[in-house]
């Protein structure tokens, strides 16, 4: 529930949480770029949220932040959130970042398609047809018809498949656990499944900046849900839904100023599509939702 009615303050610190996202996204670029495996930079992306979880949790709630009231459902949004996070690292080593963050703006058509299945939700003719409108910028971007096309798109979209999933899960725990044993289990779970793996695999950071972006992807990880969560104290969460896509305007310009990287053409055209079709379902949602109040 909103607490207080000023929608400002809400969407600016929605807009400072995408932008926490998109430096991650860009240090993490970086980090696979200079030979750091990206399992090891999804490990300390999860391992210092988790430091942080118990620094600032436990001194106040101590083991409750472990006690949850659906274990099983918070562990599998855990783990769709770490699967999403691994394969979008290893994408970035591949693929532009304005193509790996173009494909993930999938993630609400894929979470309008799971929703019919797990949260019994009904989808309209008029949205279906935007899910389709937005899977068409999707293979705009992709171009699996081109000679050059780049097999890696394939992590890029599990990345947004299994971060629908994380979405949906979201929805189906809201409520019933608070903050801190929600941001316990994200960060505990694939620190946990991470750390037998990372161990036969860790490269040593070469530099100090490495580890001074291996820390900041951590922490930029816990502020970034941190500050969404509170955003939504200050206005409703269908109005907040829309900032997401600044998250491309932040990955342009840090691609171009980092990498000396521009999205194509037809990148720009997809990525349009699929905003289009976004905000379209977001618009819908959020008129049904009105019709159900009144």
């Amino acid at each position: 529930m909103v607490k207080n009615d000023t929608p400002t303050l809400g969407l600016s610190l929605m807009l400072v949480s995408f932008l926490c996202f998109a430096i991650m996204d860009t240090s993490a670029k970086w980090l696979v770029l200079a030979a750091i495996p990206s399992l090891q930079v999804a490990f300390l992306r999860y391992f210092v949220h988790f430091l942080w979880v118990i620094i600032i949790y436990f001194p106040k709630n101590g083991f409750d932040i472990v006690r949850s009231n659906i274990p099983r459902k918070q562990i599998l949004r855990a783990f769709l959130l770490f699967t999403s996070t691994s394969l979008n690292f290893t994408a970035l080593k591949y693929l532009p970042l304005t193509t790996t963050i173009a494909i993930f703006f999938a993630a609400p058509m894929i979470v309008c398609l799971l929703s019919i299945p797990i949260l019994k939700e009904k989808v309209g003719l008029k949205r279906f047809a935007a899910i389709v409108v937005g899977f068409i910028g999707v293979l705009i971007i992709v171009a699996p018809w081109d000679e050059q096309f780049d097999y890696h798109v394939f992590l890029a979209i599990g990345a947004s498949t299994t971060a629908a999933g994380y979405f949906v899960m979201s929805r189906v725990v809201a409520g019933v656990d608070n903050n801190s044993v929600a941001q316990f289990y994200c960060s505990a779970v694939p620190s946990a499944i991470l750390f037998p793996i990372v161990v036969t695999l860790w490269q040593w950071p070469a530099t100090q900046l490495e580890w001074g972006l291996l820390i900041l992807i951590g922490s930029l990880g816990m502020l970034g849900h941190s500050v969404l969560t509170f955003a939504h104290r200050f206005a409703q969460a269908s109005v907040l839904a829309p900032t997401v896509y600044s998250q491309i305007i932040y990955i342009t310009f840090l691609s171009w100023l980092i990498f000396d990287t521009v999205p194509t053409i037809s990148t720009v055209i997809g990525i349009a599509i699929i905003v289009a079709s976004g905000v379209y379902i977001w618009s819908r949602e959020r008129a049904l939702a009105l019709d159900k109040a009144q």
